[in-house]
Formats: C-alpha cells, structure tokens, sequence
C-alpha cells in the first residue's frame, strides 16, 4: 500500500484510494475508542483533524497555527510560543501512538504515525519478518510433534527456526546418544525467557501483590472545605470555609472530572492483572474500609483521606492566607509551590501535584497517591502513573533499590486552557 500524508504515486486508482481511505478511517475509529484517547479531549481532536485533512489532500494545510485556530480555537494572530498547546498535544499523541502498537495492537492492524516535527500523519502497515522459502522440517523424535508445532505458530520465529534447523537436528541427536534414552525429551517444549518486571510492574507490585481487593478513594468537590480538619482520622470534617472562586471544577455526578479521569487510567493496572478493586467517594471511605487492603487516593483538597495521609510526609499540602500551598517540610528555606485561591480559573497557567507510593503506618497498608491542587494537577499525576515514559523519568530519579522503598514526588504541569501538559518532576524523596 501507498504511503498516504506524500503525494500520491500517479498509478494509484480512485478505487484503491477509496479502499485505503476507508480502512484508515476504521483504523482512526479503532484508536479513538481506545482508553489512551477516549480519556482525553484534545488528543482525539488534534489526531482526528490531521488523519482527515490528509484523506481529503489538505496536508500541506497541517501548521501548527492553522490547527491551533481551527481546533483549539485560537485568535489567527496568537503567540504559538507563548501558547504551545498544538505542540504539547502532539507529542501526546505520538506517544499514545506508540504506546497502542506497541501494546495494543493487533498484527494486521494499519499503522497511523505523527513523525515528530510534522502534523502530517503516515500510514503503514505494520512491519513483519519474511517467511522461509519452505516449511521447516519437522522433527523426527519423539518431541518433535510438540516442538515443531510451537515455532510453526509463531511466525516471528520462523526464519530463525530455517536457519537452525540443521543444527538443532544435530544437536537434540548427540544429546540422545549422551544421555542414553530418548524418554529425556518427551516433554520437551519451547518457552521463552519471561521479560524483566517494567517500573510500572514494579511501582504497582505492593498494591497488586496483595491478596485484599484495592480501595480507590475519589475527592469530591465541597463547597465548604476546611483544611485545618485532618489533624487525625477521627475528626470530622468541618463546613466553615466559604467555596473560593478558584476552586471550580468541572462535575460528574459529585466527583472531579479529572479525578475521574485519573480513575480510569490508574485502575488499568489492577484491571489487567484481573485484581479484585472497588470505587469510593472520599466522604463513603471509612477508616476500617481502609484498613482492609491497598488503597489509591486521588484528588488533595477535595479528598480529606488525602490531607490526613499526607501531613506526616515530607510534602504534604496546606491551606494559608487564601493561598493553596504544595510544601516542603525538610527543605530549611521552606520551600512551596502555591496557587492563590481566589486567582480566576481561566488564568490558571501553572499546577503542583503530588506522586507518592508508600507503606501507611495507619492503616498498616500501601497506598498510592495521585493529587494536585487543582484537577489539572491531579490528572498530571496520574500520567505519571500511567505512562511508562514519565513514570521511567520518576524512577530514574529515585536511586537504586527505589521499588523496595517508600517513594513520593512533586510534580509541575504547565495549564494550557484547562488542559494540563506534560508532568515535569520538581523533587523526589525516597526512605
């Protein structure tokens, strides 16, 4: 198939092009629907534009202006530097992109790319080993009814199986004779190596490892929040704190928008690996439900569970002044990152948020923590979480041994428009 986002080669038929469109646009389809798109609302945007421009021949329109004002809306004569969100996007996208054909994937699915430094998308299929001129050999032992069998199947082993088959047919020969009887290799099978646990393997192990269903515990946006009700968990919340103008955000049902969003993407690792988990709202999770197994907070000043569990840490978040702060208890210059309350939504440009994976001396369990001040952090956090590019820059920080440890960071995303952009770690602290 023709490279489609280059000019098309002139023996190309109408009727070809009709068949590539339509199977691209099912490709499209296939990856919008996908929770590494369907979660967001940007990348299905930009990654739906570019694809359908290039179908119709408008590729050489794809700038990174042009989109900015046709998708995001920008003013014709706005500073893309000062305002990158087509940037920041697309190198979203690409990465999702990768990240679905690495993982997702199936073998005769189209490949649809973002080449960096391009907004013109390429399609591809995707890339396989050549099979041998001819079938492979079958052995003539008593193992081979199985062995053969397992490399046929898999055609990426193919080639490698032609080329060795006359030395394995040696081979499993002089082992014969030495050991003396062929009933050695009648359970003979072939199993690759299993591949090394990844960081998120490992950053998700206490919680996947244990035996006990996982809590995720949701904040809810509270019109009346006061801080200073964590100093224990037995004090109960008080409603005494008028809601800031700042703290608008966006509703499902009574939960954060974005909180929900950080749901679907860190319940992923339990869902996988078909661990048992259940789903509370911050004001429904007591104590005891707590103490019953792994639990996940997400959300800070709209989940109490959240302040209580992080004002023993080294950051932690307080409330001073009409000032939201992210803190830094050790640092001797007192060092915070602060968003002022009442500062209007829409001027938003920057959040904090805090990653953590510790052991809770409380409740006696693990517990993971996705929280920004405002939902834009949170859902920066929980991108940490999910992707394995920003959680390996995490990790890389941390120091040897960081999976046998208690973990926490802070965490910076530039606000674009409501949107938060890539998660930029500040400080680690590992113990």
């Amino acid at each position: 198939m023709a490279v489609v986002g280059q000019k098309a080669a002139p023996e190309t038929t109408e009727s070809k092009l009709v068949a590539d469109a339509a199977r691209i646009r099912e490709q499209l389809n296939r990856l919008l629907a996908h929770r590494l798109f369907a979660n967001s609302k940007r990348y299905p945007l930009l990654l739906s534009h570019v694809v359908e421009q290039t179908l119709l021949g408008h590729a050489d329109g794809l700038k990174e202006r042009t989109i900015g004002v046709e998708i995001f809306g920008k003013d014709p004569s706005y500073d893309a530097n000062a305002e990158p969100v087509v940037r920041i996007t697309a190198k979203e996208v690409r990465g999702r992109l990768k990240q679905y054909y690495y993982e997702f994937a199936a073998p005769d699915e189209l490949v649809i790319e973002l080449p960096t430094g391009s907004y013109i998308p390429i399609f591809r299929e995707q890339e396989r080993l050549a099979a041998p001129e001819e079938p492979p050999q079958a052995f003539t032992l008593a193992a081979s009814a199985e062995v053969a069998p397992a490399f046929v199947q898999h055609p990426a082993l193919l080639s490698r199986w032609w080329r060795l088959r006359w030395f394995l047919s040696g081979g499993v020969a002089l082992l014969v004779v030495l050991a003396g009887t062929a009933g050695l290799f009648a359970g003979l099978h072939y199993h690759a190596a299993p591949p090394p646990p990844s960081n998120t393997d490992r950053f998700w192990a206490p919680v996947t490892g244990s035996v006990n269903p996982t809590t995720f515990c949701l904040g809810e946006p509270a019109k009346n929040i006061d801080v200073g009700a964590i100093n224990n968990f037995d004090t109960p919340v008080s409603n005494s704190r008028p809601e800031p103008l700042y703290f608008r955000l966006h509703y499902s049902g009574n939960l954060a928008l974005a909180d929900v969003i950080t749901l679907t993407r860190t319940v992923a690792a339990l869902a996988s690996r078909h661990k048992s988990f259940r789903v509370l709202p911050a004001s429904e999770a007591g104590f005891a439900q707590l103490r019953e197994g792994p639990f996940v907070l997400i959300g800070a000043f709209d989940n109490i569970w959240t302040l209580r569990v992080t004002q023993k840490l080294r950051f932690g978040f307080e409330s001073k002044d009409g000032v939201a702060l992210l803190v830094d208890r050790k640092s001797s210059s007192k060092t915070t990152w602060a968003t002022a309350w009442d500062l209007p939504y829409q001027k938003l440009s920057r959040d904090y948020a805090i990653v953590a994976r510790i052991h809770d001396q409380t409740t006696g369990q693990p517990v993971i923590i996705a929280a920004g001040i405002s939902e834009e952090g949170t859902e920066a956090a929980g991108e940490i979480l999910y992707n394995p590019e920003y959680l390996d820059s995490l990790v890389a920080r941390a120091g040897r041994d960081w999976d046998q440890k208690n973990l926490e960071a802070v965490i910076e995303t530039q606000v674009i428009e409501g949107h938060p952009g890539p998660p930029n770690i500040l400080a680690v602290e590992t113990w």
